[in-house]
């Protein structure tokens, strides 16, 4: 899949800024998490950020996320809008 450089997401508290960019075929995904929750919630979000790219097909990436306390439902919102600016892929259309 083509990918190019794309985010979405602030800086507030409880959203969660991502940075999408194109990994090289065959890396998988790599996650990156800046989060003032991290000590208790990292692995939670990073979980939902894959789980949301992998089921986007999105598998070769680099991913950069800075959160803010962000609830699952907007990590797996911004997440794809990020993939699909990052794709070009409207996953809301029929």
């Amino acid at each position: 899949m083509n990918l190019k450089t794309a985010h979405a997401g602030t800086l507030e508290s409880g959203d969660i800024l991502v940075e999408i960019t194109p990994g090289t075929a065959g890396s998988g995904l790599s996650i990156n998490l800046d989060s003032t929750v991290a000590s208790r919630f990292g692995k939670q979000i990073k979980q939902v950020i894959d789980e949301t790219l992998t089921g986007l097909g999105v598998t070769d990436a680099v991913v950069d996320a800075t959160d803010k306390g962000a609830l699952d439902c907007t990590i797996r919102a911004r997440v794809t809008a990020a993939a699909v600016r990052a794709t070009g892929k409207d996953v809301w259309k029929d």
